[in-house]
């Protein structure tokens, strides 16, 4: 999918459009209809798990950022290692997108680490990086998929989630039943 999406953008430089990177939420339709094509194309290749938090419902303890972030990843982290069996890996790479402070990022990391200690058996190695979304393709596709399950819980939008839809493993509301003490 790399290749594709990189040779997408090349083709849309030469027709007069330069994109930095893929953004769902910034670029034009026309070309998230090109992105979500070649998403769809390697759908057996990914993976989709989504999490879907109404912060209104959260835990006051929980609402203050540097809190609340890493509570959440952390919740995702442990609902897709349960569902993929995590402890059949040796090693794990969890990739998030650079966060511009400092103190944020620690907060992430310590979540992040947290719960893959938690879940891996002891022999595993893990890797927790911090990549400009610019720099990467999979962060990219990341945010394509989080953009099309957004637009679907936000806006009733269903056009970008019908076409990621097979790649959607699960998709989670974790205050569906409006309990604020979820986790």
């Amino acid at each position: 999918m790399d290749a594709d999406l990189l040779s997408l953008k090349y083709d849309l430089l030469e027709e007069g459009l330069d994109l930095e990177r893929f953004h769902a939420a910034e670029d034009k339709q026309w070309v998230r209809d090109r992105v979500f094509s070649i998403i769809g194309r390697h759908l057996s290749s990914i993976r989709i798990d989504s999490l879907i938090v109404e912060k209104r419902k959260t835990h006051p303890k929980f609402r203050e950022q540097n809190k609340f972030y890493p509570a959440m990843l952390g919740y995702l982290l442990r609902h897709v290692f349960n569902q993929v069996h995590g402890e059949r890996y040796n090693q794990i790479v969890v990739k998030t997108d650079q966060l511009p402070v400092n103190k944020k990022r620690q907060a992430f990391e310590k979540a992040i680490k947290t719960t893959l200690v938690e879940m891996l058996p002891r022999t595993a190695c893990y890797r927790v990086v911090h990549h400009e979304s610019r720099s990467s393709i999979s962060l990219q596709v990341a945010d394509y998929c989080n953009w099309a399950v957004y637009k679907k819980w936000t806006n009733d939008d269903y056009r970008s989630y019908e076409l990621i839809k097979e790649g959607i493993k699960s998709e989670f509301d974790i205050f569906r039943t409006g309990d604020t003490h979820y986790y």
